[in-house]
């Protein structure tokens, strides 16, 4: 099925290609000699054919390059050279047969241009020479799957057979014993007990009881 598209495509790109490259070739010559008549040049006038030409590089380098069948590039090519060649045989005969005077978009369509200065023959010869590749002829490569995994018997032990209970139980984490503190350190040295209120006296209006009192106080009457 691959060698009938390439063919169809082949069949396709010929007069396509061969009205690009016309209307090309055909208006970058008129304008550069335009350009030359007048004295100044306008690059934007030199954008269309570029387009022309760039379309069918395109369409060309597809057919060449890309892993289809080589079928179609050896029928493009051969009807690209078959005009040049016969211009070897019978050339008034064959500049006879080529349509003149057509035109596409208002512009002139000169398709014996590119057969007289050898534009197609050049063209056809890169087709043939891609169609000179064995790997191109040959069917693709199909991706290699792998093997699949044998069953397991019906009636035998399976590795994902298995419970909850088959796991191991959990080791009880060990809880800490020790009383919540402020996260001060623990001070060894105890402390003396405050003094306590005896008679209804204030613990801090007279002195400890028990106690000499200093020599050189007196005492406020």
């Amino acid at each position: 099925m691959r060698h009938l598209w390439s063919f169809l495509a082949g069949l396709v790109v010929v007069p396509i290609t061969w009205v690009l490259v016309t209307l090309g070739q055909d208006g970058s010559s008129r304008t550069v000699d335009r350009w030359v008549e007048i004295g100044t040049f306008n690059t934007a006038n030199l954008i269309e054919p570029a387009v022309y030409l760039g379309v069918g590089g395109v369409l060309l380098g597809l057919l060449g390059t890309l892993r289809v069948s080589p079928l179609g590039p050896l029928v493009a090519g051969l009807l690209l050279v078959t005009p040049y060649v016969g211009m070897f045989v019978a050339p008034f005969e064959v500049r006879d047969a080529i349509p003149h005077g057509w035109k596409v978009f208002g512009d002139p369509l000169p398709l014996r241009l590119p057969v007289e200065n050898g534009t197609l023959f050049l063209i056809g010869l890169l087709l043939l020479m891609a169609a000179f590749s064995r790997q191109r002829w040959q069917q693709w490569p199909r991706p290699v799957t792998e093997p699949a995994m044998a069953a397991a018997p019906t009636g035998g032990p399976r590795s994902d057979d298995f419970t909850l209970t088959d796991w191991p139980p959990a080791e009880p984490a060990e809880r800490d014993t020790t009383p919540p503190t402020l996260g001060y350190p623990a001070d060894p040295t105890p402390t003396d007990p405050l003094p306590r209120r005896v008679g209804g006296e204030s613990p801090w209006s007279a002195p400890p009881r028990g106690q000499p009192r200093p020599e050189d106080t007196t005492e406020i009457r």
